[in-house]
């Protein structure tokens, strides 16, 4: 089976692309779990009666995500 060799140029512009794709997806997906978050934390505060609670139901809402 024959071997493929790319040259160092090669390999450095394949890295480059492959990294860009890596950040985009990463950005995306960021921007996905705030959309998501937002939305959760507002339906929290559309379902609120005591104003005084809304901080920690929202602090709460992820319990496992708490440090």
């Amino acid at each position: 089976q024959a071997q493929t060799f790319f040259t160092q140029e090669q390999f450095n512009q394949a890295l480059s692309e492959a990294k860009a794709e890596i950040m985009a997806v990463a950005i995306q997906t960021t921007r996905q779990a705030i959309l998501i978050e937002r939305e959760e934390c507002a339906k929290l505060a559309d379902e609120c009666v005591n104003i005084e609670e809304l901080g920690e139901a929202i602090r709460n809402r992820i319990p496992s995500q708490r440090q």
